[in-house]
């Protein structure tokens, strides 16, 4: 579904990613994970059309998109849920999840989607009239990943969602993730410090350095790597 080729990202003179390649293939779970300063989010941010890549091919569902405005390529069905969740603090959830669907043609299909949103996260029915601002960050996380839901992706792209979270809502937000993955058959790149429970829920995982891919395999086996249980999962 989702195809990078030789991606080279410069922010001014300095290059954040060199040659890069990652394939995702439809309706799995593929995470990057890696230091701080890796290009992880770099990488998102390529794809998402935020940054330029100096060279390099992105293809989603066979089409260039390297060059194309960010609004253009959540409108063909990728979209990303950005690190520190970047929700719309001054409005409502219920606004926010709105403005999720904005794009989108096929209003009547709204009310579904959103009761199934509610069905997935409880906390934001509970709280759909509340300011934004106003909820945890764990709860936040639920509505950053449920505004981009809401514009209906074939792919979603995940930047850091445990940053900032108790233990037990990030439990709560990995196992959601799985399931709009295995309900909706939505593709998902995922990129994760906690590299334990990134592994733990991906079928393939790559491993950044400096811009580049070290190391790419499925994750049973990436979890078992005596280099990656060093230097990522502690031992």
């Amino acid at each position: 579904m989702l195809q990078i080729r030789d991606l080279n990202v410069n922010y001014g003179a300095i290059s954040a990613l060199h040659g890069l390649n990652i394939d995702v293939p439809k309706g799995r779970i593929v995470t990057l994970i890696g230091a701080n300063g890796a290009g992880k989010s770099t990488t998102l941010r390529a794809v998402s059309g935020i940054v330029r890549p100096r060279s390099g091919s992105i293809r989603f569902d066979g089409e260039e998109i390297s060059q194309l405005p960010a609004h253009e390529i959540v409108a063909r069905g990728l979209c990303q849920v950005p690190e520190g969740r970047m929700i719309f603090a001054n409005l409502t959830v219920l606004e926010n999840l709105l403005l999720g669907a904005y794009l989108r043609k096929d209003k009547a299909a709204f009310s579904k989607d959103l009761d199934y949103l509610f069905g997935i996260f409880p906390r934001l029915k509970e709280r759909q009239k509340q300011s934004a601002g106003t909820l945890s960050g764990g709860e936040q996380q639920m509505l950053a990943i449920g505004r981009a839901l809401m514009s209906k992706p074939r792919c979603l792209m995940l930047d850091e969602p445990s940053l900032g979270i108790a233990p037990l809502l990030m439990k709560t937000i990995f196992e959601k993730i799985v399931e709009v993955n295995r309900e909706l058959g939505i593709t998902v790149l995922l990129v994760e410090q906690n590299a334990n429970l990134a592994l733990e829920i991906s079928h393939y995982g790559y491993v950044m350095e400096t811009g580049h891919i070290i190391m790419a395999d499925d994750c049973a086996r990436l979890r078992e790597d005596p280099k990656v249980k060093e230097c990522y999962l502690g031992g």
